[in-house]
């Protein structure tokens, strides 16, 4: 069986359609549907089906997708050994757990146990963005944390941090020594994922105070939203690790709540990569995630 002909497979179905795979591999799109039909034609079954301008798997087809997928992984595995490259461990984190982590993730995995371990290709996403891509292959492991939604999949917790609420030293609720959930109604809150954060918000706060509040998005940039809430421009609740700098200069206060809020768990999702050096580079990067609890953070 021909690689190349798995490899339009995936990318007619990743991108949509015949067109947009072929520009994406660099072919012409004739070539595409040839290699599409020889592939069809050794399996004895229909692959895709068309839908308006592109192409979707028929049940045949996606049977076969995953088993394409792990083929290509392999076959690319098996080109850097015979080169004697370093095995890949393609990661993906979100971006308020890889803020506080990235520097001892990436050490971890670089040289795992006593020797080197594996080359790293990180992607700091939001949560669907890195569920697309671990369905689609492209991760082999991804770390997020939980949000209290359901339908995640199969997981494993590695960890957990502090939830902490926090606002710039100027708030009016700043000074408080402690807070209720009803007074922070009239304040807007800065969540750094549209549905993630606000998910978390509902499961820590409650979903009826939440109802009433405003929301205000910076999707892709929690450096902007630390910076924001610092000057006063709204509450966030967020994991500890991800403001724990600023909470420590004093560009953000915490504000404690009359209940205490509960610890966020990391989650980990990971596909399992033959060889010992990527194996060695997974166990030592969950263990820099899992290694400190929720009660040595505070």
């Amino acid at each position: 069986m021909d690689s190349r002909h798995l490899r339009a497979l995936v990318a007619v179905v990743d991108h949509g359609g015949i067109s947009a795979a072929a520009q994406a591999l660099g072919y012409a799109q004739s070539s595409v549907s040839a290699q599409l039909g020889r592939l069809e034609a050794e399996l004895g079954v229909s692959l895709l089906v068309r839908a308006g301008t592109g192409a979707v798997p028929t049940e045949a087809g996606a049977r076969v997708l995953p088993h394409a997928r792990a083929a290509l992984a392999l076959e690319d595995q098996l080109r850097r050994a015979a080169l004697g490259d370093r095995p890949r461990l393609r990661v993906g984190a979100q971006e308020s757990l890889a803020h506080a982590w990235v520097p001892d993730l990436l050490a971890a995995a670089a040289y795992a146990g006593t020797g080197p371990g594996a080359d790293v290709e990180l992607t700091v996403a939001d949560r669907a963005t890195l569920e697309r891509r671990y369905a689609a292959g492209e991760l082999d492991l991804v770390l997020q944390y939980d949000n209290g939604a359901r339908g995640l999949g199969p997981h494993t917790v590695v960890g957990h941090d502090r939830t902490v609420l926090v606002a710039g030293p100027g708030h009016p609720l700043a000074g408080r020594e402690r807070v209720t959930p009803e007074q922070l109604l009239p304040y807007e809150f800065l969540v750094a994922e549209r549905g993630c954060t606000a998910e978390m918000l509902v499961d820590r706060l409650g979903r009826d105070l939440l109802a009433g509040a405003r929301l205000t998005t910076l999707q892709g940039s929690l450096s902007a939203l630390l910076r924001l809430a610092g000057h006063g421009h709204g509450l966030s609740l967020l994991p500890e690790p991800a403001v724990a700098r600023e909470l420590e200069d004093g560009e953000l206060v915490e504000l404690r709540l009359t209940e205490p809020l509960r610890p966020v768990a990391i989650l980990a999702r990971r596909r399992p990569r033959p060889g010992p050096g990527v194996e060695a580079a997974v166990r030592s990067l969950l263990a820099v995630v899992g290694r400190v609890g929720p009660a040595a953070r505070r």
